[in-house]
């Protein structure tokens, strides 16, 4: 018997052999596609696993057969470190699809006895845009100006709608006072100035939930910029249809029997990530028990379940200290632990039953530091939340 190839694929940004439950984002998103004049950018946020990525992913061919052109990459914190650095990112994203349309021509001397010329065709290479971008004057957001305006002269008469700009884990881009480096209102101001001159390039960003506030902060009319899809776990249907299409569709000896289905969908409480991940360890045993002839045994529901801890959340519970994870197993007793939840609360709680209760003080600023490590975040409310899901049950499988 030819190997059976698991279907499931729970890795970081791996499309998924059926997306469920994204048909309202996708709508969302065929609507921004039909702009002529930029008014709306689209910001893609929510926690982790929940598919912000292969979301995004699933946009790219939806744009290009709209007549988009699209460039982008993951937004690390390495390449939008400085204003320079920021707008090198821009630029070579930005050759990727430019470099086959025609610049300019230059012509060809031959030296030597008997000397003839010819002409050469230059197109918007990487070093065509930069030395465009270089001999342009002014400030680098001035610079970057410049040369999309010279960019797009060149690329409209091909007959495309726009380029958009789609970069992945943008909450890595920031500003510092510290330093003078403004990565993320230069990309800001830089898109508001090209779309009020009717230059269709458009900005496609996704991110944890911190993204839009550090984006407001930057830039106050950045809130009218954008067109925000938050994305929250799937439906139960929508939950089971990606637990059960994949291996429909592949015509697999595996079936999940209904009770199976339901007992994924709890574990998994309708997290994308936690779905793949689960579903490719049962379907791994019970493919192993089909091998050996023997029946399929129940779902190992507590193995499945530490060896997720494991994987998912042990790294980030290693970032906190003692202290803090003090700190997290009191929210995890709030009734409204796994939705929002205040300092005000904690230090309550604190007051009730630590030894060494929290401060109002301590309190926030241990959440500062939380945040900085991606364990928690602050919404616009200025409550906070847990930034991993299910993080507050794996706190409450620690402290039992």
């Amino acid at each position: 018997m030819s190997p059976i190839p698991n279907p499931f694929k729970p890795g970081a940004g791996h499309m998924p052999p059926y997306l469920a439950g994204r048909d309202r984002e996708t709508r969302e998103f065929d609507r921004v596609l039909s702009q002529s004049v930029i008014l709306e950018n689209v910001i893609l946020t929510g926690l982790r696993g929940l598919g912000k990525t292969v979301l995004l992913e699933s946009f790219k061919p939806m744009a290009i057969a709209r007549g988009w052109l699209w460039v982008g990459t993951d937004l690390s914190e390495a390449a939008s470190l400085t204003e320079e650095r920021m707008a090198m990112r821009l630029i070579a994203d930005l050759a990727v699809v430019t470099s086959a349309i025609p610049y300019a021509e230059e012509e060809i001397i031959q030296m030597g006895f008997g000397g003839s010329s010819s002409k050469v065709q230059r197109t918007l290479t990487f070093d065509t845009l930069i030395s465009v971008y270089s001999q342009s004057p002014g400030l680098v957001a001035d610079k970057l100006k410049k040369l999309f305006l010279t960019v797009w002269a060149y690329v409209q008469p091909h007959g495309k709608k726009g380029i958009i700009f789609a970069y992945d884990e943008a909450q890595n881009l920031s500003d510092s006072a510290n330093t003078n480096e403004f990565p993320m209102s230069l990309l800001l101001d830089v898109f508001q100035s090209i779309q009020r001159q009717s230059i269709p390039f458009m900005l496609v960003l996704t991110g944890l939930p911190t993204l839009l506030p550090k984006l407001v902060e930057a830039r106050t009319y950045a809130e009218r910029m954008f067109h925000t899809v938050f994305l929250n776990k799937l439906d139960e249907q929508s939950s089971k249809d990606a637990i059960t299409k994949p291996i429909e569709d592949n015509s697999c000896p595996i079936n999940f029997a209904p009770e199976s289905v339901e007992s994924i969908y709890r574990i998994s409480a309708g997290y994308p990530y936690f779905i793949q991940y689960i579903c490719r360890e049962v379907f791994d045993i019970w493919l192993q028990a089909l091998e050996s002839k023997e029946p399929a045994p129940p779902i190992p529901i507590d193995g499945i379940q530490r060896k997720l801890d494991a994987d998912f959340f042990s790294g980030r519970w290693a970032r906190a200290t003692d202290r803090q994870r003090e700190l997290l197993k009191l929210v995890v007793m709030l009734p409204n632990c796994e939705e929002e939840f205040t300092v005000q609360e904690i230090a309550q709680i604190s007051k009730e039953i630590s030894a060494k209760p929290f401060s109002n003080s301590h309190i926030n600023q241990m959440l500062s530091t939380l945040a900085g490590s991606g364990l928690v975040y602050k919404d616009r409310r200025g409550k906070y939340c847990f930034a991993v899901p299910l993080l507050g049950q794996f706190i409450k499988r620690q402290t039992d």
